[in-house]
């Protein structure tokens, strides 16, 4: 299994930070909404559901907000038209970025991230030009646990996981599924009595480009930003290693 590109581990960073300062009410409802519409509007059985009602508490999402965005995902209570959207694109140093998106107007949402593309020295572009780097994977992570990493490692497999591994940037451990094994193989742990930290469908890059050069660095991390900052965004991913003192470097100007 390919590990997470340095972009996976700046949003692990980035989003313990959102938490503490309140991240968007728009991102935080479309995800529940998301989760609620593919997996159902029960978070005993819906993990990814479980995670986003979790993330959403953390920003300070009212309780109410949560349940209209529940409702809204399985159709209840007069929905808004939302569609699932992706785009994919190059940022500066060839960097492929696969985004996913869930919004009313597929017109504003399109020009938006075109133009985040444009500013930033990326390039918008078709379906299908990025997606092969990305394959769809569930993912589920364990940060605490009182297993053994082997007894932890028989579980996942006994549940239907798909690989196993160290988290290298947090002290739990990292499982992959098949997307539509996540929940089973969530409840499964639970059940075994192995505290699920989260769990999620996610897309792990298959090769990844190098970025040691600050002029390429600046511009792509400013455009990831901007992505992720679009209230109809939900998810970025990109293929992108970054050495750790540029990387600092740059977070201090």
């Amino acid at each position: 299994m390919a590990g997470h590109s340095k972009w996976a581990q700046i949003k692990r960073t980035k989003a313990v930070k959102d938490a503490k300062r309140g991240a968007n009410f728009a991102q935080c409802s479309r995800e529940i909404i998301m989760a609620a519409k593919l997996g159902g509007g029960d978070p005993e059985g819906n993990f990814r559901l479980r995670t986003a009602i979790t993330r959403a508490k953390a920003a300070g999402v009212p309780n109410d907000n949560i349940k209209r965005a529940i409702e809204k995902g399985i159709g209840v209570g007069g929905a808004d038209q939302l569609e699932d959207l992706s785009y994919e694109g190059y940022g500066p140093g060839g960097v492929a970025i696969f985004i996913e998106a869930m919004t009313d107007n597929r017109n504003r949402t399109a020009g938006d991230i075109r133009s985040y593309f444009n500013k930033y020295q990326g390039n918008l572009g078709s379906d299908g030009c990025v997606a092969w780097i990305f394959e769809q994977k569930g993912l589920i992570r364990v940060t605490q646990t009182s297993h053994s990493e082997e007894a932890l490692f028989e579980h996942a497999l006994e549940a239907g996981a798909t690989d196993f591994s160290a988290n290298p940037d947090e002290d739990g451990f990292d499982i992959f599924t098949e997307p539509l094994a996540l929940n089973a193989v969530a409840q499964a742990l639970t059940e075994a009595g192995i505290s699920v930290d989260s769990a999620e469908v996610t897309r792990i890059p298959q090769n990844t480009a190098k970025v040691d050069s600050e002029a390429i660095a600046k511009p792509l991390l400013k455009l990831m930003d901007a992505i992720e900052s679009h209230d109809d965004v939900q998810h970025v991913y990109a293929n992108f290693e970054m050495d750790e003192a540029l990387l600092a470097k740059l977070e201090q100007q």
